[in-house]
Parts: C-alpha cells; structure tokens; sequence
C-alpha cells in the first residue's frame, strides 16, 4: 500500500518522514529527488538556466535562494518553474513507488506539493501534517532565515492547509513536541489501512 504524505511548507514533514525511516518504512522523497535534478550537472539545469538566465546560478550551480527569491515574488515565473520541474518530479517518484509497492508492505510519498500537482492519484491513502500558520512562520524564519512577509508569501504559495486537511486520510497535528507527533504516527500504523478514526 502507498501512502502520501504531504501538507504546507514548515508543517513538520520531514519529522514525520524521518520518523518513518526509523521505523523501517521506506520513504520517497520529492525533495531529495528536485535536489538531485538541480545539484551540479543534473538534467533540469539547463531548463532553469534558459528559462531563468544566469541570475540564478553561481557559475555551474544553482543559486537555490536566488532562485527562491525570484519564483515566490512571481507567480508567473513560479508556475514556469514548476512546468519545467514537475513532470520530472512525478516521473521519477512514480518509478520509485512502482520499485517499492509490494503487497503487504507500506511505502510513503513525502510529497509537499502532492495536492497541488495533482498526484493523489498515485497513492492509496493520503496523510496531512498541519500546524497553526504562526507555528508554520516562526519555523521558516529559524529555518530558512526569512522575513514574516517572505514566509507567508510562501505559505500562501500552496493550496490552503485547511483544504488538504479537509481531503485527507489522515492528519498529523505537529505543533506540540516531537514524541506526541510520533504517538499519532504509531496511532496511524497501528489503524487498519491507516485511516483516521470516525
């Protein structure tokens, strides 16, 4: 069984994926598969390069924050590099599932933009991990160093939480400590099919 797991910038994912990993689960990462595209010498470089120009990289590399900067101030510019790195994105976590889907064995999909790219369709069922938009803010700005208009301007960049909640499975609560984010994970493994309870 597959299983997506997705939800807003800054929602905790990662916790929840890492947490997974420890488990014994195997994860694929849509991040770590856009980085691999993007890292020195990957194939969606000279897309970017003759979309964006020079501006976005540093000699050979992409310039991620230049880049960053550039795409959330533009929704224009946002939806080119989305239409050049998606269809890579979904081919490759799509190849990976297919290894990975094995009958009586769950696989995730951390997949942030699972809803907006329109890929629920490759998974069984859908877990949403949400926190408060105040909690979602303060974590972008320790993480990623970034103004309150910066981080909200990218929240507001993806389908609202409340919808992906709302089409959910599931949903993950991660706004209090880490071992009570891994309690409702172990709540959710422990559920047949790993559904939310009615």
């Amino acid at each position: 069984m597959k299983i997506g797991l997705t939800g807003s910038i800054a929602c905790g994912k990662s916790t929840v994926s890492s947490y997974l990993r420890q488990l014994g689960y195997d994860v694929v990462d849509a991040d770590a598969i856009s980085r691999s595209l993007t890292e020195p010498g990957g194939p969606a470089l000279p897309a970017i390069r003759g979309a964006f120009g020079d501006t976005v990289f540093d000699g050979d590399a992409l310039n991620r924050r230049a880049l960053g900067a550039l795409v959330f101030g533009d929704e224009q510019k946002r939806q080119t590099l989305n239409a050049l790195l998606h269809p890579m994105i979904i081919s490759q976590v799509t190849a990976e599932l297919t290894t990975l889907d094995r009958e009586g064995r769950l696989v995730f999909g951390d997949i942030p933009l699972l809803y907006e790219c329109g890929m629920e369709s490759l998974f069984d069922r859908i877990w949403v991990v949400s926190a408060p938009l105040e909690t979602q803010i303060a974590r972008l700005s320790a993480r990623d160093g970034l103004s309150e208009e910066e981080a909200v301007r990218r929240i507001c960049s993806q389908m609202p939480l409340e919808e992906k909640r709302r089409r959910a499975d599931a949903v993950i609560d991660t706004d209090g400590p880490i071992p009570n984010t891994q309690r409702q994970v172990r709540a959710l493994l422990a559920r047949p099919a790993g559904r939310r309870q009615a």
